[in-house]
């Protein structure tokens, strides 16, 4: 007896697929085995032939399947890598505004501590100026306490 086609049925395996280091997933890859005609005179095996045709539907099934899985594994892994970025370059946008902010203070407070700094040198220059005056003044005090006595020694 002969399979339609003449064909026998057999299940050919891939040899396993191994990462490149663009494409590095978590595990190795290896498609599941899919069913491949051989050319042949059939016979006994022809029954199981159209039991390995509906195998080898449901295991490019699975195969489109897994391969799915994976295209939706890597889409996931993308998008939260693009999320993560979207992240950092934020907040690298937001180092540098900080950082920007951080200097213009920080010329504001240079600019304070150079005018208290001037405002100082002037206080100083008065508290001299201020000390001269008191010194004179104290000068005319004992000379007017002198002038005094001296009247009232004239007036007795």
């Amino acid at each position: 007896m002969k399979c339609p086609g003449g064909e026998l049925w057999k299940l050919k395996s891939f040899p396993v697929v191994s990462p490149t280091a663009d494409s590095a997933p978590s595990r190795a890859f290896r498609p599941p085995a899919l069913a491949v005609a051989a050319p042949g005179v059939g016979g006994a095996g022809c029954g199981r032939g159209k039991m390995a045709a509906g195998g080898a539907a449901d295991a490019q099934a699975r195969f489109g399947h897994s391969v799915k899985g994976l295209l939706t594994e890597k889409v996931t892994s993308c998008g939260t890598d693009v999320i993560a970025l979207t992240k950092q370059v934020l907040k690298g946008s937001r180092s540098a505004e900080l950082l920007g902010q951080a200097a213009r203070n920080m010329v504001m407070q240079e600019d304070a501590i150079l005018h208290s700094e001037d405002s100082l040198r002037k206080m100083a220059i008065i508290t001299t100026h201020l000390q001269y005056q008191q010194e004179a003044i104290q000068k005319n005090v004992e000379r007017s306490s002198n002038l005094q006595d001296q009247l009232s020694h004239l007036l007795k």
